[in-house]
């Protein structure tokens, strides 16, 4: 009986904290910006900016003209979140990254991909489960983390991962 508990305990939580990349028939719901539109590119205040596959290649890794080693694109690290519109783990993390994109401006750029919409890039880093969000430091290679967290590990993996400040962790 405990070990049947115990089961049913972490497929709840996997599923409370994660959602399958399978939409099915679900209801479409619209992420729209203050100005009514869809994607726009980041402004001057630290916004997050949604990424487009042309994006991705031209920002983060152009994986078409290098597949064999991870060549960062930018000028600051970055935090990719992988979402979707009806997945709502990944809507309790929106406002999260909204935080660190005003937070870190400047220091560490917000990306959003939308897996519907962007399959190939979903498909290049084997998204299968979401939110999923890559952590890309300037030098080394990314590391991804699966699920939803709360704002402080989000915190603390850009603190000690991207920028190496481990006393400045709040």
């Amino acid at each position: 009986m405990k070990r049947l508990s115990a089961i049913m305990l972490m497929v709840f939580s996997f599923a409370f904290f994660s959602c399958s990349n399978i939409q099915g028939n679900r209801e479409e719901t619209k992420l729209t910006l203050g100005d009514g539109s869809e994607n726009t590119a980041s402004g001057t205040r630290g916004e997050v900016e949604y990424l487009t596959y042309d994006d991705f290649l031209a920002k983060v890794w152009n994986f078409e003209d290098n597949s064999q080693e991870w060549i960062y694109e930018g000028d600051v690290p970055c935090v990719i979140d992988f979402y979707a519109d009806w997945c709502g783990p990944c809507k309790r993390v929106a406002p999260i990254m909204d935080h660190l994109a005003e937070k870190y401006n400047g220091k560490v750029k917000i990306y959003k991909i939308n897996t519907d919409k962007e399959r190939q890039l979903a498909s290049a880093f084997a998204i299968r489960s979401i939110p999923a969000v890559l952590f890309v430091p300037m030098k080394g290679k990314p590391m991804m983390q699966v699920g939803a967290l709360p704002k402080d590990q989000y915190i603390q993996i850009i603190e000690t991962e991207l920028l190496d400040k481990k006393e400045n962790i709040k």
